[in-house]
């Protein structure tokens, strides 16, 4: 074996496993009407070429590590450490639902759910993500205060999923979803929230034309808000969920299991009329096969060519 193949199979494992206890999860993939798009997975930055995917690269974030407070204001906040545009984009249609898949979240790491989109000026894949302006499509917090029920722990009982549905209204075009669990598990401490946004580039078919307004994801939260310095152990009675007001046209979409996966896609670069944002590279998996994904759950079955990080209690 040349050494040069020999050292990552060593090095990346060994990267991928040193894991703080800071670590707890990444959203790895999204599925759109039964089709997989895989997301990033740190490893890739290793491959040569990497592969092409529809999730934001996050090649810093090797310990499944978050935002803190006093960083919100910086660039990492908008789609997390060092992110940079995917190459591609996961066509889908106003009033479609997408699945998030994560990897394992700790069931004691409770807190909100939120997910807002951008426009881009262009393709998704070259946008400049200081220049992104979000609005937000939906949030869920404090779900059943009789059973300490979060939104965090909805997606962690749907087997690491969480459900988001695409406005009908907005306008046809390129849109970045940037989809964040805020954890509040140390959240009574000064600068003791976490934040995890991932992003996934969208094309998105519609035949609405509203162009929402928004704001830089640096301006969603202050580390003072009462949403972000939370206090779960001292018998709160309410949660004030952070974050901009939820967008009008935003609509509902009810949290259960996933339906299963029938195909896998690489996605499509860009929104085009033409093109009517048709899947690229899309080919059928029989009902009972085990869809290829990274770092997840053993129900959605990790590739055994990727390592896997394991979260820290």
């Amino acid at each position: 074996m040349a050494l040069s193949s020999f050292l990552p199979s060593i090095i990346i494992p060994a990267l991928l496993s040193a894991v703080g206890v800071q670590a707890h999860g990444i959203a790895s993939a999204i599925v759109i009407d039964s089709t997989f798009y895989d997301g990033y997975n740190p490893s890739y930055q290793w491959k040569s070429p990497p592969p092409t995917v529809v999730g934001w690269s996050v090649p810093d974030d090797l310990q499944n590590t978050f935002i803190s407070p006093d960083k919100f204001n910086t660039p990492d906040m908008v789609c997390h450490l060092g992110a940079k545009p995917a190459g591609a984009a996961a066509p889908v249609k106003g009033g479609d639902v997408i699945e998030v898949q994560w990897t394992p979240w700790p069931a004691s790491h409770k807190g909100p759910v939120l997910d807002y989109l951008a426009k881009c000026d262009g393709a998704c894949e070259t946008a400049d993500k200081t220049k992104l302006k979000f609005f937000k499509i939906g949030e869920s917090g404090w779900v059943d205060k009789a059973s300490d029920l979060w939104a965090a722990n909805v997606l962690n009982n749907n087997n690491n999923s969480w459900l988001i549905r695409i406005p009908e209204d907005i306008a046809p075009g390129n849109y970045v979803l940037r989809h964040e669990i805020i954890a509040l598990h140390a959240a009574g401490n000064a600068n003791g929230a976490q934040s995890y946004p991932f992003c996934y580039n969208l094309a998105i078919d519609s035949k609405g034309t509203a162009n929402p307004s928004g704001i830089p994801a640096t301006e969603f939260y202050k580390a003072a808000d009462p949403g972000i310095k939370f206090d779960l152990f001292s018998h709160p009675t309410a949660y004030v969920i952070p974050g901009p007001a939820l967008y009008s046209g935003a609509l509902p979409v009810s949290q259960t299991k996933p339906a299963p996966i029938t195909a896998t896609a690489t996605g499509v670069y860009a929104y085009t009329v033409a093109a009517n944002a048709k899947a690229a590279v899309a080919s059928p998996v029989a009902p009972a096969a085990v869809v290829p994904t990274t770092l997840v759950v053993a129900a959605k079955a990790a590739s055994p060519a990727m390592p896997k990080a394991t979260p820290a209690l």
